[in-house]
């Protein structure tokens, strides 16, 4: 995206999602630069869009993020492993909830859901059709093919 945008900071950057997330500093990484860029980053779901996928999918431009009609949208609490000592543990839990937050936050942000409906709906996997991501503000319109 960086490239693009010094390429031509006029065009909009396409971001293609099918995906059932993964880490979720690499997707803040990602996020922030989406934010940073000047153009526009419209954003489209060809399939799925989980975990940190679905974050990036609602973070799209206003009016530029997309579904194709089948897909997929997930929202949930950020998963994380750890064992070892109780303190080590208790640290890990921690930043786990600081994540939580911060990415409840931005979906909040970007779909206009209150943070409490965020965060109760994120409790446990929230899977949405394509119209339901709509209705939540995870998108803004289902692709179809125009005639």
């Amino acid at each position: 995206m960086l490239f693009l945008s010094s390429i031509d900071s006029k065009a909009d950057i396409s971001l293609y999602l099918n995906t059932p997330g993964g880490s979720v500093s690499d997707g803040l990484g990602i996020y922030d630069t989406m934010q940073i860029i000047t153009p526009d980053v419209a954003t489209i779901c060809t399939g799925m869009a989980a975990s940190m996928g679905s974050v990036l999918l609602c973070a799209g431009a206003k009016g530029k993020r997309s579904a194709l009609p089948h897909s997929r949208v997930m929202i949930h609490q950020p998963l994380g492993g750890v064992k070892g000592q109780a303190e080590d543990i208790l640290i890990e839990a921690r930043e786990i909830e600081k994540c939580r937050k911060e990415l409840f936050g931005i979906i909040s942000e970007h779909s206009g859901q209150p943070f409490d409906k965020v965060f109760a709906d994120g409790d446990r996997n929230y899977w949405m059709t394509a119209q339901e991501a709509k209705e939540y503000g995870m998108i803004d319109q289902i692709m179809t093919k125009s005639k």
